[in-house]
């Protein structure tokens, strides 16, 4: 793993986690899991550096059950006051929602902890609190990064049913603001890993042990940028080369050309978006640097025999 160099070192990052009576156990488990990975992946490399505090929290504190049986010790609201900007804010959601509804120690602790929150982001019929706490759809990213931004668009454009709008999606998303792509995607397919595509193994070879450091930076950078529009130059220089030496050291090293490398990072991009969430093909095809449905659709047929569309609901099948 590459060595994570955190601007803010020695910094602690609050997590809250607003839980009650009766709350979902999976979403809210999943987040506390992707913030305790990234303590635990970069605990060797920290030192002085960031760090997460995740606290589970309910009104009064102590034990609290969740709507599958299951019991959790939680902190008070309460017990640390003088500390109450988040990082990142999630409210729970789950059956008991309709008594916390109904708790006027929590909507008055959400109307005053949401303004100093960096992210608030509700978990279900979480947004019912924030509803009465007089938050609505004002909910989300204030000054935050660009890309916990971008899925929240997401998500919030095409409903709940678009994976990109879920906790664990938005979890993951705050931590590649903090600490990179690397270490984001390293916890993506730690806690929730996507199915592999025809592609994978292509755009997956940019960590094998034969190829080249100045080589894996580029198709590093070619992945991570694969959403845009770039030119194969910009790779070259991200190697340190001239694109004639650029061209002939790639093709050996990965097997395939700058181009088509580029290509089958988008192909892999649009067919974990089809199958993980609920976007458009032509969204999904805007999304991945592809341009439109009908460019996707003709290089699904070249390179997978089928349509976009066949592809979804096979893959869900």
């Amino acid at each position: 793993m590459p060595p994570h160099v955190s601007p803010e070192a020695g910094i602690v990052r609050r997590i809250g986690i607003v839980l009650f009576g009766g709350f979902a156990l999976p979403e809210a488990a999943a987040v506390v899991e992707v913030f305790q990975s990234v303590n635990a992946l970069t605990e060797g490399e920290r030192r002085d550096g960031m760090r997460y505090d995740v606290s589970l929290l309910s009104v009064a504190g102590g034990r609290i059950v969740s709507s599958s049986s299951v019991f959790v010790w939680t902190e008070g609201i309460e017990a640390r006051r003088d500390a109450e900007r988040f990082h990142a804010l999630f409210i729970a959601g789950g059956v008991g929602v309709n008594d916390a509804l109904h708790d006027e120690r929590l909507i008055a602790w959400l109307r005053r902890t949401h303004p100093r929150s960096d992210l608030v982001f509700p978990i279900g019929e979480g947004q019912l609190l924030l509803d009465v706490a007089g938050f609505g759809q004002a909910t989300g990213v204030r000054r935050y990064g660009k890309h916990a931004c971008e899925m929240m668009q997401i998500g919030a454009a095409n409903g709940p049913s678009s994976v990109a709008a879920g906790p664990l999606q938005t979890a993951i998303a705050v931590v590649e603001e903090d600490f990179g792509s690397e270490i984001a995607r390293q916890i993506a397919d730690w806690v929730a890993p996507s199915p592999d595509t025809r592609f994978t193994a292509i755009v997956r070879k940019n960590v094998s042990v034969g190829v080249s450091e100045n080589i894996k930076a580029s198709a590093k950078w070619l992945e991570a940028n694969g959403h845009r529009s770039i030119s194969i130059d910009a790779a070259a220089q991200i190697a340190g080369m001239s694109e004639r030496n650029f061209l002939r050291r790639f093709k050996i090293e990965m097997g395939v050309t700058p181009s088509d490398y580029l290509l089958y990072v988008r192909l892999d991009m649009s067919c974990r978006l089809l199958v993980e969430t609920a976007l458009p093909v032509d969204k999904v095809a805007r999304h991945c640097g592809i341009g439109c449905g009908g460019r996707l659709a003709k290089l699904f047929r070249k390179h997978l025999a089928t349509t976009p569309t066949e592809y979804r609901a096979s893959k869900r099948a």
